[in-house]
C-alpha cells in the first residue's frame, strides 16, 4: 500500500477533530443541530486553516444517511464517499482554472437537476475569488434564489476580490491563523499516534516556520520525520529549516551585554559558516527582544518552555528596559536596510555593530577610561541625549550613545576656577551655563525656558512661566538638578515658581535663542532686499520676493 503523507492521512473528518477554529465551528454546530441552515457559506482564511476541511465536513453533514446532524456517522455509503472524494453530489470545482462565464454556466444549467444520491446538491468552489466578473455575474441569479435541494460553499483566501453582491448572499466565516500551542500541540498528538520520538522544542520550531497553517506544518512534519530517519528531534530540525538555536540569540544578548564586539562578531561567523539566512536571524532577535520586552512589563507571565523562560527572566533583569526597546528598534532597521548591504553578512554584522556602539551605558562623571581601552570596538559615550535615529549621527557634537545620567563633556564643571572652589551661579551667567549642559528630551526643554531668581541655603529658585508647566515632570526636573549639582558640585535642590520672565528681567536661554533667530532672520531679510541682483530681477520681470522663504545661512561648519 503506497504511503499517504500526513496532512491527507489526518485531515478532520468531523467537527470534533478540527484543530481552533471554536467560532466558525459553533455557528456550523448549531445551525446544523436546529436546522437553520443557509443557502451559501463563504470561508475565508490564509492558506492550510481549514476552509475547505469545513465544507467536506458540513457536505457530508448535509447528507448523512443518518440525518442531518452535525455528528455524521462516518459509515454509511454517502459519508464514506465525501470521505473518499467520489459523492456524485458534491461537486468541487477548482475556480483557478474555471475562470470563464461559459465554464460558469455549464456548472450552473445541472443546478436544476435533483441529487442523484443524497439530500442536497452541494457546490463546493475553491478560490472562488478567481472567478472573471462575468462568472459571478452569471451566478449571481442562481445564488440569490437557488433550489432548495441545492447549497453552495466557496473557500476563498481574498475575500476583498469577491463582489459586495456575491458577499451579501452568503454567510462569511473567517478562519483564523492557528496558535502556536495549537499546531505544535497538534504535531504531538500526530506523533503519538504514529509512535514516532519527538523532541518538545522541535515541534514549537516546526509550528513557528508553519506561520499558522495547519497543512503547512503537517508538510513540514513529513519532511522533519525523513529528514531525521524516523526521528523529529531538535538538531534535525534546526538544520532542516535553517533556523537560528535560542542559544545562539542568547550568545549575542549576552555579548551585547558584556561589550565584547569580538564575540559578537564571532558569532555573525559562526552563523554564516552555517549557511544561516541573516534575514531570519533578525526575525529571530526581534521575537528574541519582543519576548523579553513584555517580561520585562509583565513578570509574572507564563512560558511554554520554563527553561527558556529562566534565561529570558535574567536577560530581563540585567538589560534595562530602554535598552530594549531601542535594540529592537536597531534590529527593526537593519532588517530594513538588509537589502541595500554590500552583502547579506556586512548588512549583519553592521545592525550587530549598531546594537553594540548605540547601547546605553551607565557611568559617573570621573569615569575611568580602562573599560573603552580593553574593548577596541566600543566607542566613548557622550553626553545624554535620547537617540531618534539609530543612523550614524553626521555632525560631530551629535550625541553617539544615549546614557541614563546627564554628565558634563568636561570632566572639569563649566567656569569652574582652577582652585577647585565651586562655580557661581547668577542671572548674568544662567543661560551660559544651561547651554553647556548636555540634556535629553523633556530635561532640555526645561532648562531652556526656565529663568533664574537666586541661589541660597542650597536651593536654587527658578521660574517657569504657566503655559510651560507641563514642562517640569519630575524626571525632568530630577535630570537638571543632577546636571546643576554636579556642575557646582554641591548637593542641591530645585524650587520651581511661576511666574513672568519679564516682569523679574531674568533671561531665558529659549528667550535669547529666539532673540538671535529674530535678528538673524531680519538681516537675512534686508540683505535680500538690497541686493542689486535680486532688484533687477524684480524690475525685469515684476517678479517679487516670497517673505516666508528666506531662511538665514547657519555659520557652523558640518
Amino acid at each position: 500500500m503506497s504511503y499517504m503523507v500526513l496532512a491527507r492521512k489526518w485531515r478532520p473528518k468531523t467537527f470534533s477533530e478540527v484543530v481552533g477554529q471554536q467560532h466558525v465551528l459553533r455557528a456550523l454546530i448549531n445551525g446544523l443541530d436546529q436546522d437553520r441552515l443557509h443557502h451559501a457559506f463563504l470561508f475565508s482564511g490564509t492558506r492550510g486553516v481549514g476552509k475547505t476541511t469545513l465544507a467536506r465536513i458540513l457536505a457530508k453533514s448535509l447528507n448523512c444517511e443518518q440525518g442531518v446532524s452535525s455528528t455524521p456517522c462516518g459509515e454509511c455509503s454517502s459519508c464514506q464517499e465525501v470521505d473518499a472524494g467520489r459523492f456524485v453530489d458534491l461537486i468541487e470545482v477548482d475556480a483557478a482554472s474555471r475562470t470563464k462565464v461559459d465554464d460558469t454556466r455549464e456548472l450552473l444549467d445541472n443546478v436544476q437537476y435533483a441529487p442523484s444520491r443524497g439530500r442536497y446538491k452541494v457546490y463546493l468552489i475553491d478560490e472562488v475569488h478567481m472567478l472573471s466578473t462575468s462568472s459571478f455575474n452569471a451566478l449571481l441569479k442562481t445564488l440569490e434564489e437557488p433550489p432548495s435541494h441545492v447549497k453552495f460553499l466557496f473557500a476563498t483566501t481574498d475575500p476583498q476580490k469577491l463582489p459586495v453582491t456575491i458577499l451579501s448572499r452568503c454567510l462569511q466565516f473567517n478562519l483564523r491563523r492557528l496558535e502556536l500551542t495549537q499546531i505544535s500541540g497538534h504535531l504531538a498528538y500526530i506523533l503519538e499516534q504514529e509512535k514516532v520520538k519527538f523532541d518538545a522544542t522541535a515541534l514549537t520550531e516546526l509550528a513557528h516556520a508553519a506561520d499558522g497553517s495547519m497543512r503547512d506544518a503537517l508538510s513540514l512534519l513529513d519532511q522533519a520525520i525523513s529528514f531525521g530517519a524516523g526521528n523529529v528531534s531538535n538538531d534535525h530540525v534546526h538544520q532542516m529549516l535553517g533556523s537560528i538555536k535560542q542559544q545562539q540569540l542568547h550568545s549575542i544578548l549576552s555579548a551585547l551585554l558584556n561589550h565584547d564586539g569580538k564575540n559578537l562578531l564571532e558569532q555573525s561567523q559562526q552563523l554564516s559558516s552555517q549557511g544561516r539566512d541573516f534575514n531570519v536571524a533578525l526575525d529571530a532577535l526581534l521575537a528574541l527582544l519582543q519576548r523579553i520586552a513584555t517580561l520585562q512589563m509583565v513578570p509574572d507571565i507564563d512560558l511554554a518552555d520554563e527553561e527558556q523562560h529562566q534565561q529570558l527572566k535574567m536577560f530581563a533583569q540585567q538589560f534595562d528596559p530602554e535598552t530594549i526597546q531601542l535594540l529592537y528598534q536597531i534590529v527593526l532597521h537593519g532588517k530594513r536596510d538588509l537589502p541595500y548591504a554590500a552583502d547579506p553578512k556586512s548588512g549583519f554584522d553592521m545592525t550587530l555593530l549598531r546594537m553594540l556602539c548605540f547601547q546605553p551605558t551607565k557611568f559617573a562623571a570621573n569615569t575611568d577610561e580602562s573599560i573603552q581601552q580593553d574593548n577596541p570596538l566600543s566607542i566613548k559615550p557622550m553626553a545624554s541625549q535620547s537617540i531618534i535615529n539609530t543612523s550614524p549621527p553626521i555632525k560631530t557634537e551629535a550625541p553617539i550613545a544615549a546614557i541614563d545620567k546627564p554628565v558634563m563633556a568636561d570632566s572639569r564643571p563649566l567656569s569652574s576656577p582652577i582652585d577647585g572652589s565651586s562655580p557661581v551661579l547668577s542671572t548674568d551667567n544662567w543661560t551660559q551655563t544651561i547651554a553647556s549642559f548636555k540634556l535629553s528630551a523633556l530635561a532640555r526643554q526645561l532648562a531652556d525656558n526656565c529663568a533664574f531668581i537666586k541661589l541660597a541655603n542650597n536651593k536654587i529658585f527658578l521660574s517657569l512661566t504657566e503655559e510651560l508647566g507641563h514642562l517640569a515632570t519630575p524626571k525632568a526636573q530630577e535630570r537638571l538638578e543632577l546636571a546643576l549639582q554636579q556642575h557646582l558640585n554641591l548637593d542641591i535642590s530645585i524650587v520651581l515658581t511661576q511666574g513672568d520672565h519679564h516682569q523679574n528681567n531674568s533671561p531665558t536661554l529659549a528667550i535669547e535663542r529666539a532673540e538671535q533667530a529674530s535678528i538673524k532672520q531680519q538681516s537675512a531679510a534686508e540683505s535680500i532686499h538690497n541686493d542689486p541682483a535680486v532688484n533687477a530681477i524684480k524690475q525685469a520681470f515684476g517678479a517679487r520676493i516670497i517673505e516666508s522663504s528666506i531662511k538665514p545661512i547657519s555659520n557652523k561648519e558640518d
